[in-house]
């Protein structure tokens, strides 16, 4: 060892800063092939195989280990000219800060994704203030870098920003307010992944896939994305689907159109023949009693028939259509379920059903509404009704045809 020094040092000053700058090289890159291509190799079995972020943070902690023999050690190499030394010095130091920076970046990173794997990660999504804390982290660490470059104090850079606090509000304006809109979506629990929701502002209509600390991400049912900044969820009004989703059932709310013109009384042989419905009977007797019991004390001999009350035919679909819903085995009887007559106007006399189906289940939903319309819509003119459309070419013809 003292002959390779003896000789070091009997070689011309040049000499000795080539085999000082190579030495100090070779050491370096000797050291980041150990840590990077044995040591992380070797460890790679017993590290999370489900995700290379946990690799890349790793990765970028070892970067440190070579920078810091070059920082170092630049300062040891004869015959360098001070201003090389320090340059190389600084430099390698603001290597290793952004190193160390981008390593915490990505172990909060590989954090978010260990707590995604966890059940209340979807009522609790942890990823926006994971990416507060990186802005802070980089931030940070672009202070500590600059001073290390300028060679000046880190505190000397924080003293002026008080001078340019305006310019930096107006720059993370956006920042700040979706740190604010995510803080409010976590607390008050208005959004989860997994979320069905509508914001038609947005062209928003599906399910939310990624909440970040600045965008929303929503997959519409073409597949198409929908990026939302966050405020806009806590500023604007947007429809969540979840509570719908676990209630359990889904809701129909549709009208049948009669025709104002087909509604008129039933006669006695026409309520007699609409004791065939088996679901109408238990209605038809409990109605003929109300009605007969009415007209023997409200009415005397000589009053008109027009003055007695009798049965139409409208009132007895509306009827047979709560018995047929609540009849059906599909519709929930844990929600609501009535039957109602809504104002007439020019499109006809609507007669709106309001039920819940026992699935959430988009396509079965769909099915159980159709087939309850197909099967209404078939039977309104068993009631002497008819349904209101508007006119059409074919019914012009007929016109024509008759006259």
């Amino acid at each position: 060892m003292e002959q390779l020094l003896a000789l070091f040092e009997a070689q011309p000053i040049w000499a000795q800063s080539i085999i000082g700058v190579a030495g100090l090289l070779i050491a370096s890159l000797a050291v980041n092939y150990i840590l990077k291509d044995v040591i992380l190799r070797l460890a790679a079995p017993y590290l999370d195989g489900q995700t290379k972020t946990i690799d890349s943070s790793a990765t970028w902690f070892a970067t440190v280990a070579p920078l810091l023999i070059i920082s170092n050690g630049i300062g040891l190499v004869p015959g360098l000219p001070p201003m090389a030394v320090t340059i190389t010095a600084n430099v390698t130091q603001a290597l290793i800060v952004l190193s160390i920076a981008m390593g915490v970046v990505k172990a909060l990173t590989y954090f978010n994704e260990l707590y995604e794997r966890l059940p209340q990660s979807r009522n609790r999504p942890i990823k926006g203030y994971l990416q507060v804390v990186k802005i802070v982290v980089l931030c940070g660490a672009a202070i500590i870098l600059i001073s290390i470059l300028i060679n000046e104090s880190p505190l000397l850079l924080l003293s002026g920003l008080g001078a340019i606090t305006a310019v930096l509000l107006l720059v993370f304006k956006d920042t700040i307010l979706s740190l604010v809109a995510s803080v409010q979506l976590t607390t008050n629990d208005m959004l989860r992944v997994g979320d069905w929701i509508e914001m038609p502002g947005m062209n928003a209509d599906g399910d939310v896939i990624d909440i970040s600390l600045h965008t929303v991400k929503v997959q519409n049912f073409d597949k198409t994305i929908t990026t939302i900044p966050t405020h806009r969820l806590v500023s604007d009004s947007f429809r969540n689907w979840r509570g719908m989703s676990e209630s359990g059932g889904r809701r129909i709310k549709r009208s049948l159109q009669i025709d104002q013109n087909s509604v008129r009384f039933l006669s006695d042989e026409e309520v007699l023949d609409l004791k065939k419905f088996k679901i109408l009977k238990p209605y038809l007797a409990q109605r003929r009693e109300e009605l007969d019991e009415w007209n023997r004390h409200e009415l005397g001999q000589d009053d008109a028939p027009v003055n007695a009350r009798r049965m139409t035919n409208i009132g007895t679909l509306r009827a047979y259509i709560a018995a047929y819903i609540k009849w059906h085995p599909r519709i929930s009887e844990n929600f609501t379920l009535l039957v109602r007559q809504l104002p007439p106007g020019a499109q006809g006399l609507p007669i709106e059903i309001y039920c819940f189906t026992d699935t959430t289940d988009w396509n079965t939903y769909e099915g159980i509404q159709s087939d309850i319309f197909d099967h209404l819509i078939a039977i309104v003119p068993e009631f002497h009704l008819s349904l209101f459309q508007e006119p059409s070419g074919s019914d012009y013809a007929k016109l024509v045809e008759h006259e």
